[in-house]
Order: structure tokens, then C-alpha cells, then sequence
């Protein structure tokens, strides 16, 4: 029996954001751990990417009201960050870039797929 059929995923896409959004929930919770937890935006950001995650999972109807706020989250934290961190610090500015363009896209596809979120 497949993983896909054990999760009982209907989108490749779907399971790609679910994907994409446990893995954002958990680098942010540990860079919470690693770094300082006085960060509590990330943190912030992590349970809000858990949640979008098991939403999406379970093709939950309010999930896109989820990832619309995240998107405007991401939006102000990574232009908030490269504004900040820029040419300082090559790996986090690449690393924001990608977390911005990825969620940017997800946070399209998701729209553009919310039917199946809403059966």
C-alpha cells in the first residue's frame, strides 16, 4: 500500500503544500529552539504552517483562510528580514527568497484548487 493511499491524498499538488507547510512549522519551531525563544513570531509562524498543514491534510474549508494569512505573514517577515539581513548573511537572504516564492505559489495553487478543499 502506497503513502498515498494511506494519507488518502486526492492532488499531488495538495500533498506537495501539506509538504511544504509541515516542513516551514517545524524548521520554525526549531530555529525557536536553537536560536532564542524570545523570537516569538516565528513561532507565530510555525503553529499558523502546523495548522496549514493539517488543514490541508484533511482538506479542511477554512484552510484557505489560513494560508491567505500566512501569505501576508511571510510577505512582511521575509521582506522584513532581506531588508535587514541583506548581503550579510547569503544563506538566510536565499533562504527567504525560496520561503517567499514558495509560498507565493502554494498560497495560488491553493486558491486556485479551493474546490477541493470545500467537498
Amino acid at each position: 500500500m502506497s503513502l498515498r493511499s494511506k494519507l488518502k491524498v486526492e492532488s499531488v499538488g495538495m500533498f506537495a503544500a501539506f509538504v511544504f507547510y509541515a516542513v516551514v512549522g517545524i524548521i520554525c519551531f526549531a530555529v525557536l529552539a536553537i536560536v532564542d525563544f524570545s523570537f516569538i513570531h516565528i513561532g507565530i509562524i510555525g503553529i499558523l504552517s502546523l495548522i496549514t498543514a493539517y488543514g490541508l491534510l484533511k482538506s479542511r474549508a477554512w484552510t484557505l483562510w489560513v494560508v491567505i494569512a500566512l501569505l501576508f505573514i511571510a510577505t512582511t517577515f521575509s521582506a522584513y528580514t532581506l531588508y535587514f539581513a541583506f548581503e550579510k548573511d547569503v544563506l538566510l537572504d536565499v533562504s527567504m527568497i525560496a520561503y517567499l516564492i514558495f509560498t507565493w505559489f502554494f498560497t495560488a495553487y491553493t486558491a486556485a484548487k479551493r474546490k477541493t478543499l470545500e467537498s
